[in-house]
């Protein structure tokens, strides 16, 4: 068992995050090329937020949301 977390840990650092390494030798030389991926996240975020909601304000100008007092029975 202890070969294989070994070789889980080997793929990670080896292969996997191996991107990311070289993305943290550009940060002495450019900041913005060293946090590319931390930009793209953030964008990815922006637009998945400002998808949200719109998909909520379309279904709450539709009167799609039931908004009745007893709409839950614990309520």
């Amino acid at each position: 068992m202890k070969d294989l977390f070994e070789a889980i840990a080997s793929l990670f650092v080896d292969v996997l995050f191996a991107p990311y390494d070289a993305l943290r030798a550009l940060e002495l030389e450019n900041w913005w090329a060293a946090n590319f991926m931390s930009w793209v996240f953030i964008i990815i975020g922006f637009v998945a937020f400002i998808y949200w909601m719109l998909q909520l304000k379309s279904h709450a100008d539709n009167n799609e949301e039931d908004k009745s007092i007893s709409s839950h029975s614990y309520l």
